[in-house]
């Protein structure tokens, strides 16, 4: 809800849905301070409530070129890679979890995609829960819609969900990001891209890109997610 605050000041009033995602979005927000991402004004847990700057003029990265949205992703995501612990949850833990749900949702969604798409994102979280680097505080919905442009900064991220893991993990969101271009070869590009130009492990960040895509496809994106999943196997 855009609001102002009595000195004129531009600001947003969140209230954030209750679910396991956006669970200490407001922690976040505290930790990153407006270090590369919206800053939180004032908060109330209780009604979970939070006030945010407004970005203005709030145009969405994904407006732009594949490639110069590549470019701000690139410089925006180490400046969030902060070191973290409690209260945000693990991500070995979300893996976990996921390695439970995944199943029996796809039994449920009636088997909407190939048995061996569902076996290559389970092998690759049970591989890479436990095999982690340096843990760091991680947005896992970072894409082309939750970058907006702002005044204070060029560009800011909005709407954390944040988890506790290994940097590969942070890729995820980005590389099966199709409003950047919804191909194999785009997918491809923004994981070979995003994995050598940040120094991070390829192979761990197309395993969990993988992991997490499918752990996310019951979304309406749902059609996108498989897609995206199966480019992914490919990519090996």
């Amino acid at each position: 809800m855009r609001a102002g605050l009595p000195d004129g000041e531009p600001v947003v009033l969140k209230l954030v849905y209750p679910h396991r995602e956006s669970e200490h979005e407001g922690d976040a927000l505290e930790l990153w301070d407006g270090e590369g991402a919206v800053r939180l004004l004032a908060r109330d847990d209780e009604l979970r409530a939070l006030l945010l700057e407004r970005c203005e003029p709030g145009t969405y990265l994904s407006r732009r070129a594949q490639d110069e949205a590549l470019d701000v992703l690139i410089g925006l995501l180490p400046r969030l890679w902060k070191p973290a612990g409690a209260p945000f949850r693990p991500l070995a833990e979300e893996a976990v979890w996921w390695l439970e749900t995944l199943p029996s949702g796809w039994e449920a969604a009636g088997r909407p995609f190939e048995r061996t798409l569902l076996e290559a994102a389970l092998d690759a979280l049970r591989e890479l829960a436990p095999t982690q680097g340096e843990q760091v505080l991680v947005h896992q919905d970072l894409h082309g819609e939750n970058v907006l442009a702002a005044q204070r900064e060029p560009w800011l991220a909005i709407d954390p969900k944040p988890l506790v893991g290994e940097r590969e993990f942070a890729l995820a969101s980005i590389i099966r990001s199709f409003e950047l271009g919804e191909t194999r070869c785009d997918v491809v590009h923004r994981l070979d891209r995003l994995s050598a130009e940040l120094g991070l492990d390829r192979e761990r960040a197309r395993g969990w890109a993988l992991g997490q895509t499918l752990a996310w496809a019951d979304t309406d994106y749902a059609s996108h997610h498989v897609r995206a999943a199966r480019w992914l196997v490919e990519a090996a």
